[in-house]
């Protein structure tokens, strides 16, 4: 009698996988030394990340950079563009629907959909389905939820060769199959007792899950990868949702693709979740030296600020000019810190002094901290 494999793969791309196989998957798949050692590696550079973010003051400054960066880079990955321009400026504005365009509109709901996902889990304590459906509703500004069993939904071949636009993934089909497979996936993640018992590796195999099972018309990619840092928080592995991988899936887009159809194909999970660990090992210093660096300017720039002698609570007026790289007068008024006038003239100082740049967009006036935006964007 032959053997059984230890994981079910898709027989035929061409047809919708409603035998995705239920989680956990089999132990024996991910249980080797080459997993285990980059896990070690993992949990280092996550450690060092926990510890060094729970140290700032102002937790505001982590909250609004950082989570806009990814905004930006996890929509590029489904080809949505914006400039970090355009991005700050409709972020210090708080009017999303005005003067917007359409790509950066997108790009804000997803950093908001981080927030009311980070939200809807401290008030819940546990994933739902109603938890993804959100999600999806936000970024994509739909009514919709589950994909309804006559949708089908092709994964193609991103690119301009030969195999562009060939169909290489149809995810399961039927409302039904979906629930129950995501209802799968929701246990999975709410039990502790489900293998696997460490938190980066039980991410890195719901994060496939997710992508496989595909329940939305569209979104699917950018649901999946605020679960990633949402998972963590719920896991208690960070405080605060502030290690994002998307800028590593860029680097490695065809890595993050091949890697997730060697799965479905192959059986494959050792090079997918070997792939997910280099990416939470070299986000979580990247982060980590990142927060350092906004640090080091932040007080390099208040040492300058301070000896002028010109400046009422300077340490409260750095903080506030780091919190997002464009401020305005009203971010300053509005926080209690100064009256209009007072503000203004501050940041017309601070712009006197190179600190900041002033900028006059469509008849407002913007102050962007070029500091901040460099290491933002490395």
């Amino acid at each position: 009698m032959p053997q059984q494999p230890l994981y079910h793969t898709n027989p035929d791309r061409d047809v919708p996988w409603n035998g995705l196989p239920l989680l956990p998957i089999n132990e024996e798949l991910y249980k080797n030394v080459e997993i285990y050692e980059q896990l070690g590696r993992a949990k280092e550079a996550m450690g060092l990340l926990a510890g060094r973010s729970v140290a700032i003051p102002n937790q505001a400054i982590l909250i609004n950079s950082i989570t806009l960066q990814e905004a930006k880079d996890s929509s590029a990955i489904e080809n949505v563009f914006t400039t970090n321009d355009d991005l700050y400026q409709a972020f210090s504005d708080s009017r999303f629907d005005v003067n917007v365009s359409a790509p950066t509109k997108e790009v804000l709901r997803y950093r908001e959909a981080i927030w009311k996902g980070h939200a809807y889990l401290q008030e819940h304590g546990a994933f739902d389905i109603d938890y993804f459906i959100n999600l999806y509703r936000e970024i994509k500004e739909a009514r919709d939820g589950i994909r309804p069993p006559f949708a089908t939904t092709y994964i193609r071949q991103a690119g301009s060769g030969p195999n562009a636009g060939k169909r290489i993934y149809t995810p399961p089909k039927g409302k039904e199959v979906l629930r129950k497979k995501l209802q799968n996936l929701v246990n999975f993640l709410n039990d502790d007792s489900i293998p696997p018992k460490e938190p980066l590796l039980k991410m890195a195999i719901a994060h496939f899950q997710f992508e496989a099972i595909h329940p939305f018309r569209d979104g699917n990619g950018r649901v999946g990868r605020i679960l990633n840092i949402h998972y963590l928080t719920q896991a208690e592995l960070l405080e605060l949702p502030i290690l994002y991988l998307s800028r590593y899936i860029i680097d490695h887009k065809q890595e993050y693709y091949d890697t997730l159809a060697g799965v479905s194909q192959r059986g494959d999970w050792e090079s997918w979740i070997l792939y997910i660990l280099r990416a939470v090992d070299s986000t979580a210093r990247l982060t980590y030296r990142k927060i350092n660096e906004i640090l080091e300017a932040k007080e390099t720039i208040l040492d300058a600020v301070e000896r002028e002698q010109n400046f009422q609570r300077p340490g409260q007026l750095i903080d506030a000019i780091f919190v997002q790289p464009f401020t305005k007068v009203s971010h300053l008024t509005d926080a209690d810190l100064y009256a209009e006038n007072t503000a203004r003239n501050y940041l017309n100082k601070l712009h006197e002094m190179g600190v900041v740049e002033k900028r006059e967009i469509k008849g407002r006036h913007y102050y962007k901290n070029h500091e901040l935006e460099q290491i933002l964007s490395f």
